[in-house]
């Protein structure tokens, strides 16, 4: 059984006057709502008292503990989901996710996920991920479309995993992102990590994971630009920060695009991953699929067509 996580750190003078659940949120890597729970359940502690006020105005010198309890375990079930399953064997497979589907179980998506669908669909998944991830060796975004590489035994996700770190996969995706370029190719580099004010946002931050992008222009569009995007690295939201952070937001992003957006996309950003690589791990033979995307991205890629 998982412990419960302690956090503890002294409030430096340029936090003074700093929300508490913001610095709990921030001292625990949590969201600012999961603080604001923890802290009405006493779990928070100021001085070595509990402190019960989100909002209470924290001086420098204070000591601040976190106490982030285990998370509540999952029952995750096959539920019988609609699955565009690309290829399989007995190592592993591949399938097309839609935009709107979550990867695995958490809280608030604990049915209709991925990992429900495959429960179903494939006969063996890889236990390396636990209850609550099998055999899932990479994801996307909810919100994004395109392929994902599942493991059907340890074997297989172990190897596959090993590909991942050693960015030896390839995986290049279509995005729409909102305005021109001037050049018509290049690569976006920065740390990315959690916002520090909102935990629910990533951000390219000092002391970030290492993550680059690299863009190539496909089509100029109308207000907009249909690109490819390879990575070299995964972090989470890396496509959608790094292109955010050079004035091009993904267009229909409601976390990192503008507040009112040129064009009403409903259903979140147009993202497709399409193309994935990837050598199988026991036969040696290297593996190429490719994706359409979705008719959503496809109807505002027309409409957006000079």
């Amino acid at each position: 059984m998982e412990n419960s996580r302690e956090y503890t750190a002294l409030v430096s003078p340029d936090q003074d006057g700093e929300r508490l659940d913001v610095f709990a949120a921030a001292l625990a890597d949590i969201t600012r709502s999961r603080a604001g729970t923890l802290i009405k359940q006493g779990s928070v502690a100021v001085d070595g008292a509990p402190q019960a006020k989100a909002g209470f105005k924290l001086k420098p010198g204070m000591a601040v503990r976190v106490e982030v309890p285990p998370a509540a375990p999952v029952a995750v079930q096959a539920e019988d989901i609609a699955l565009d399953i690309v290829y399989q064997d007995d190592d592993l497979a591949v399938v097309f996710k839609p935009s709107g589907m979550v990867v695995h179980p958490a809280a608030g998506n604990e049915r209709g996920t991925l990992v429900n669908a495959l429960l179903t669909h494939l006969d063996n998944l890889s236990g390396i991920g636990g209850e609550i991830r099998p055999g899932i060796v990479h994801r996307i975004d909810k919100d994004t479309s395109g392929l994902l590489l599942v493991a059907k035994n340890d074997f297989s996700h172990v190897a596959l995993s090993e590909q991942i770190k050693a960015h030896t996969v390839k995986r290049a995706y279509r995005a729409i992102v909102i305005g021109g370029f001037k050049e018509n190719e290049g690569t976006v580099e920065g740390p990315i990590g959690r916002h520090p004010t909102d935990r629910k946002r990533m951000a390219i931050v000092p002391g970030g994971r290492n993550a680059a992008t690299h863009w190539t222009v496909l089509e100029p569009l109308r207000g907009a630009t249909l690109i490819e995007a390879r990575l070299t690295t995964g972090r989470t939201h890396q496509i959608r920060v790094h292109m955010a952070s050079i004035g091009h937001p993904v267009l229909g992003d409601p976390v990192y695009g503008p507040k009112k957006s040129p064009y009403p996309v409903e259903g979140g950003q147009l993202l497709h991953a399409f193309r994935l690589g990837f050598v199988h791990p026991r036969t040696g033979e290297e593996m190429l699929f490719e994706a359409e995307p979705e008719p959503r991205f496809i109807y505002w890629l027309e409409k957006l067509r000079k």
